[in-house]
């Protein structure tokens, strides 16, 4: 059967770079005759029939954007069995003849589970911790570095003047992409991830000897998900770091702005390529890049492999300990 009806939908955390895909998918799918549906809040709204008809006046003035115009939410429920049933039976009823979905690794997942029940589902990886298998680059990655990376540089100018170490808390419930990365191009002291564990008696000696040698300040960066920053300052502190701390926690800073010009390329490029493949009528497939190259990936193979931190960054960072 002809594709004729596409449904757009953004699901859990929101990403930087989400409104400019769908803008791109938008205009696209138009100019190529489709009728194109938001589907509002994310999986959620699949559940509650919550979609409506959109036009190219719904993309416009929203590639600056962060956030996403169709809303997002996290469904915990999605997983079971019966919610997918209905999911899938709200998408018959609807007319969609495929859907795109735009997410991180937990919306990959519902995408693929609704791919094993039949639906026509291509994936777009959308998650600020870039931490989805089989793509080098995920939408919202590259503006909430730059954020955090801006963030740090602004941190740095008051811990010169003040002999402090600041403990920045960044994103990374399950993935230390954010810190592992900032703390590298910010020049940090010391990173903390929830991968693996760092020693901490090494971080303490040598922020201790940059104290004595009259270092103004040292940055050490946390990722949420090894602990929070105020707990890694309790540690620091039971193990006699001489500076003194403070702690600055991000938070959902690095959600929104605007997305950075890598971003909406990215997001162009994904869109397009979702396009392609729709016209095609190859599903079943997440878009990815990989060694630069706008590629599909089979969705089987994005939820059944764990994406790895980069080797060459992890030996920067030496007090983490880690194995190649």
């Amino acid at each position: 059967m002809a594709i004729k009806k596409v449904g757009l939908i953004t699901a859990g955390g929101d990403a930087p770079g989400m409104n400019a895909c769908l803008r791109f998918l938008i205009k696209g799918l138009i100019d190529e005759h489709y009728e194109v549906f938001g589907i509002y809040k994310g999986f959620k709204g699949l559940i509650e029939k919550n979609y409506q008809k959109l036009s190219k006046r719904d993309a416009g003035g929203i590639i600056q954007k962060g956030g996403t115009i169709l809303g997002t939410s996290r469904y915990p429920d999605f997983v079971k069995k019966e919610i997918q049933k209905v999911a899938v039976r709200n998408l018959e009823e609807m007319g969609m003849d495929a859907i795109v979905v735009i997410g991180g690794d937990g919306s990959m997942h519902g995408a693929y589970a609704l791919s094993q029940m039949g639906i026509k589902v291509i994936g777009i990886p959308a998650s600020i911790d870039n931490d989805i298998y089989g793509t080098d680059e995920t939408l919202g990655a590259d503006t909430a570095l730059n954020t955090i990376v801006k963030s740090v540089d602004i941190i740095k100018d008051t811990a010169s003047s003040l002999d402090r170490a600041f403990i920045i808390e960044v994103m990374g419930h399950t993935s230390g992409y954010l810190a592992l990365n900032a703390s590298v191009s910010t020049g940090a002291e010391a990173c903390f991830i929830p991968e693996y564990e760092t020693d901490i008696d090494e971080v303490v000696k040598r922020l201790n000897q940059r104290f004595i040698e009259g270092r103004s300040n040292s940055i050490i960066i946390v990722a949420e998900g090894y602990s929070s920053g105020y707990k890694v300052k309790e540690l620091l502190e039971k193990k006699g770091i001489k500076y003194e701390l403070r702690v600055t926690v991000l938070g959902h800073l690095q959600r929104g702005g605007s997305p950075t010009f890598r971003d909406r390329k990215l997001a162009l490029e994904f869109a397009s390529h979702a396009i392609e493949l729709i016209k095609k009528e190859k599903f079943g497939v997440m878009i990815a890049k990989k060694d630069s190259l706008i590629t599909e990936v089979p969705l089987e193979e994005v939820v059944s492999r764990k994406k790895t931190l980069d080797a060459a960054l992890l030996k920067m960072m030496d007090t983490i300990k880690w194995e190649d």
